[in-house]
């Protein structure tokens, strides 16, 4: 089953359970994609739709550390309730051991050996770890083995 499929089913299994934040999150999520096939004029893939969901993630992060500075923790429950129902819908998330690993065959792969050779490594980790790794993380991991 495709994922737009899965989220499709959800929706409706979300509005006869009336569950309004998984309903409301995964509209969102509907919208997001429907703004890009429209725009664009094409049919997303599964993995399209999944980095759609990580920027929408991460969009929802911003606005809780804003909320949180600004002292809205009303705003900051719901973010944060509906990053839980966006996680829901993304692969499976590596490990910091299987990261590390991955992350040191790549860094003796290009032979980087100091921070000016992070560039090198990003680029091939970002698509190695597609999907299944933020790339914050991602980068943060890379630098604390090449410092």
């Amino acid at each position: 089953m495709s994922l737009k499929q899965r989220l499709k089913d959800d929706l409706k299994l979300a509005m006869r359970e009336k569950n309004i934040v998984k309903r409301d999150s995964i509209r969102a999520i509907n919208t997001l994609i429907k703004q890009i096939e429209v725009d664009e004029r094409k049919e997303l893939s599964d993995e399209d739709v999944v980095k759609l969901i990580q920027k929408g993630i991460k969009q929802r992060e911003e606005a809780v550390i804003q909320y949180k500075d600004a002292g809205r923790d009303d705003l900051v429950q719901k973010e944060q309730e509906q990053i839980d129902v966006f996680k829901v819908y993304l692969p499976a998330q590596v490990s910091d051991e299987e990261l590390e690993a991955g992350l040191k065959e790549i860094i003796a792969a290009v032979d980087a050996q100091t921070m000016k050779d992070i560039g090198k490594v990003m680029g091939q980790a970002t698509k190695k770890f597609a999907g299944v790794a933020d790339g914050k993380r991602i980068n943060e991991m890379t630098k604390k083995l090449l410092g």
